[in-house]
């Protein structure tokens, strides 16, 4: 004989804060378990568990490689907050009402998470599982997922700093020398955040016979290791491009930008996965292959602070800090006014004449007052 049994009508997870995006590493990730039942039903459990997991899987020739690490791992058992049991510990639901499980856990310490990810042939993900467990009847349970993000300063010495480089080719056709093309690429920093523009300085130089094209595009490489194999990607999100370069001519870039577009961060401290992001600066040339310069970049949450804007609010709370020790010390005393300076120190006359002290004949030329019209020479009318 098979018993039917019916599910919930209504069994979901849902969260203290839907609006809240993601989470981060001590973060405390809380909500409810809601059930409603089409008909009287013992549940004689309900528990909550919190999992996050890195995953990796993919088919390298006959073989299947997999490989799996377990970053979070919770479990609980929630209560109704009136929960009333019969006498062999079961609760009754009955159809009509709702009824709400409250649960509410924290996140590991920041470091010890990976960021969310979903690839080709991985993912990162976290998620918030309840499994209700029923009198005679199959086990059911309902997920909701949650995003995860370490933050990823950029504002560190190491992210900050300039990277520059250089490479160079020599071309040849049909084994004779054909000159050479060459790079020179400088960005002001390694670390980058999402919707920001890297600056590139850059000269390329063509002494081959050839017309080559300069050109950029930010770069992300996925990396996949299961069972002692490694699966790579790349991917090209954005580029830019310059003039043609005729032969014996070279072409500067000075601040060329390249927007960074909405991508992932940088993923840190997973062995299984890894996201890194270049810079590639390459020249296209006809019949031979790309000459390319990759700089290495850091795809961070937290923005870049120029140290012009922290240089001045040291400044200004720098200045805050001495007005208000000018105003604890007291302001100097007023100038005394006229009637208070001594009659000896009163001087009879000015030291210096003034201008109408001087003789017509005597004051210096630009001293003068300018002669009347009558006293003009005519001799010197033209």
């Amino acid at each position: 004989m098979v018993i039917l049994s019916k599910k919930p009508k209504t069994f979901e997870v849902l969260f203290n804060d839907p609006s809240k995006t993601y989470y981060s590493g001590g973060d405390k990730v809380a909500g409810r378990i809601i059930v409603e039942v089409p008909e009287v039903m013992k549940v004689s459990s309900m528990k909550v568990f919190g999992i996050g997991n890195a995953r990796v899987e993919y088919q390298k020739g006959k073989q299947r490689c997999r490989d799996e690490i377990d970053y979070l791992k919770y479990e609980d058992v929630v209560h109704l907050d009136h929960e009333l049991t019969d006498s062999e510990g079961y609760v009754t639901l009955v159809p009509g009402n709702r009824y709400e499980y409250m649960f509410g856990f924290e996140l590991p310490q920041p470091g010890q998470l990976v960021s969310s990810y979903d690839g080709k042939f991985g993912h990162v993900n976290y998620y918030v599982k309840a499994v209700m467990e029923r009198f005679s009847q199959p086990t059911v349970e309902c997920k909701r997922y949650f995003e995860v993000e370490e933050p990823v300063d950029v504002n560190t010495p190491d992210l900050v700093s300039p990277i520059c480089g250089m490479k160079e080719k020599r071309v040849t056709c049909m084994f004779i020398p054909d000159g050479s093309v060459s790079i020179k690429g400088k960005i002001g920093r390694k670390g980058y955040c999402e919707g920001e523009d890297i600056c590139i300085d850059a000269k390329f130089e063509n002494t081959c016979s050839r017309i080559v094209i300069p050109k950029a595009a930010i770069i992300a490489k996925h990396t996949y290791q299961a069972n002692g194999r490694t699966k790579v990607i790349k991917e090209k999100l954005c580029a830019v491009r310059g003039n043609h370069i005729i032969s014996g001519m070279c072409d500067i870039w000075q601040g060329k930008c390249i927007r960074v577009p909405k991508i992932k961060p940088t993923i840190l401290g997973c062995n299984i996965i890894h996201v890194d992001y270049s810079l590639m600066i390459y020249v296209h040339i006809p019949g031979s292959d790309k000459l390319i310069l990759e700089l290495p970049l850091v795809i961070g949450t937290i923005p870049f602070n120029s140290f012009g804007s922290r240089t001045s609010s040291m400044c200004s709370q720098q200045s805050t800090t001495m007005s208000s020790s000018l105003v604890s010390r007291g302001m100097p005393s007023p100038p005394p006014s006229y009637s208070e300076i001594p009659q000896d120190m009163l001087l009879d006359s000015p030291l210096t004449p003034l201008l109408n002290d001087y003789d017509e004949e005597d004051g210096p030329l630009f001293m003068r007052p300018p002669p009347a019209y009558s006293e003009v020479d005519h001799g010197l009318q033209f």
